[in-house]
């Protein structure tokens, strides 16, 4: 069992930060903040983009503070960004979803070194089918909101990742080599329910962003609702 150190866990709204705030939970981490940095540009090297602002409802909804700041999005200045916040925080520790970028890895690293806090990966080097079948039968909601890569076309934005979804990802990865998790931006998601949500989360509108061959879902409004 993990020892009960004060954390804070990055926050996309995606479904990586999402299962390792599940894992970081299930070891017993005292998780004070959900952090949440959003980039002011949309090819941010380390955050999440798309409706990055739903992480006011998803930290709502699992009852942990938000806390929030704005990066430049540009390389290595949003890593300064990023010190900057978790500096001013009481915390011992800082839970991420990096699961195979070893780009993210090494930085986050760095990061949690210079400021004197644990860098904990839950997902690290973890199995990637393994992690989107746990995602199915443990109960998160999660839908396709971005996608970026060859054979990844409009119809998948708004699909909710299940056991037929998971089966089509599996072919296209075999097929175009892109990763199952989408380490490497191939995809982006949205967590709309999780098994440690109090509520869920339930888009009322949206609208499809698609540009040829690659687009994101803009959720437009969104509201808490009773599990």
């Amino acid at each position: 069992m993990a020892e009960k150190i004060d954390v804070a866990a990055l926050i996309s709204g995606g479904k990586d930060s999402a299962l390792a705030l599940y894992y970081a939970l299930k070891e017993k981490y005292n998780v004070k903040y959900l952090v949440t940095m959003i980039p002011q540009r949309d090819d941010s090297w380390m955050f999440h983009y798309p409706n990055v602002e739903l992480t006011g409802l998803f930290a709502e909804a699992c009852g942990i503070p938000l806390i929030k700041a704005e990066t430049s999005g540009v390389k290595e200045k949003e890593l300064e960004d990023l010190k900057s916040l978790l500096m001013k925080l009481d915390i011992e520790g800082v839970v991420s979803g990096v699961i195979s970028s070893t780009y993210q890895k090494t930085r986050l690293n760095r990061i949690c070194i210079d400021v004197g806090l644990k860098s904990i990966t839950p997902l690290w080097h973890k199995d990637p089918k393994r992690l989107m079948e746990t995602l199915i039968t443990d109960g998160f909601s999660v839908i396709f909101t971005g996608v970026y890569a060859y054979g990844l076309d409009e119809k998948w934005l708004g699909r909710r990742l299940d056991r037929e979804a998971l089966k089509d990802l599996v072919a296209l990865s075999r097929r175009y080599q892109i990763s199952l998790v989408g380490d490497g931006g191939e995809y982006e998601t949205l967590v709309l329910d999780a098994p440690y949500f109090e509520k869920r989360i339930r888009i009322l509108k949206a609208k499809t962003i698609w540009g040829g061959e690659s687009g994101y879902l803009l959720v437009e409004e969104a509201r808490l609702e009773e599990k």
